[in-house]
């Protein structure tokens, strides 16, 4: 009974993944950003897919990959920079940029929780301050290794307008490093927040 009511969870965390994906898809302010944001997400889903009967997280942490995934595609349709409702909050609080694009790598430090979840079921690691510590390395790693890839990518087409969206960086010469800072505090708070209520799920049949 259990198992048939997480895979109802999880089907309809899909079902809204995909919806929101073809939704990205429609009439995006540039194809080719589009592709350069909503790739990574699509990949990660498509390993949690094919991972699933092999390795079945929790609901918690399949929600916390749906919500990551959508904020991308969210991002992909209307290029970071430009996101509506944090074009309203810049022009509201008279902010000199969108901050979609922090808030997207605030967000990412959830995903905290799928690597603890993953190192407690997958090593012999136990909750405790190395666990914390391994986990909030892995995530300054992974936040430099996107900010690397995406560095990467902007010096092999400097000069292509839709690659500058993805980058994102709007001027600032400190982006890259405010970014990372962003996804560390929200790899702390999620920490913080949830790792009780991870544990709860953690106990839960699969």
């Amino acid at each position: 009974m259990a198992k048939s009511q997480h895979l109802k969870e999880h089907l309809v965390l899909l079902f809204l993944v995909t919806a929101a994906l073809i939704w990205s898809a429609v009439k995006p302010a540039s194809y080719l950003t589009w592709l350069l944001e909503v790739s990574p997400a699509v990949a990660g889903l498509l390993i949690a897919i094919l991972l699933y009967r092999r390795f079945r997280l929790t609901t918690l942490s399949y929600a916390i990959i749906s919500l990551l995934a959508i904020s991308m595609f969210i991002g992909g349709h209307y290029v970071y920079s430009n996101v509506p409702l944090f074009n309203w909050v810049k022009d509201t609080f008279d902010l000199e940029r969108n901050h979609y694009d922090r808030f997207g790598h605030f967000l990412k430090g959830l995903f905290a929780i799928v690597l603890r979840e993953i190192l407690l079921r997958k090593t012999s690691l136990t909750r405790g301050g190395w666990l914390f510590l391994i986990v909030m390395s892995m995530m300054l790693a992974i936040a430099a290794l996107y900010e690397i890839i995406e560095w990467i990518i902007g010096q092999l087409a400097k000069q292509v307008k839709q690659v500058q969206d993805f980058l994102g960086t709007q001027g600032d010469i400190w982006d890259t490093q405010w970014d990372m800072l962003f996804c560390l505090i929200g790899s702390i708070l999620a920490w913080l927040a949830l790792s009780k209520i991870h544990d709860r799920f953690l106990k839960k049949p699969l």
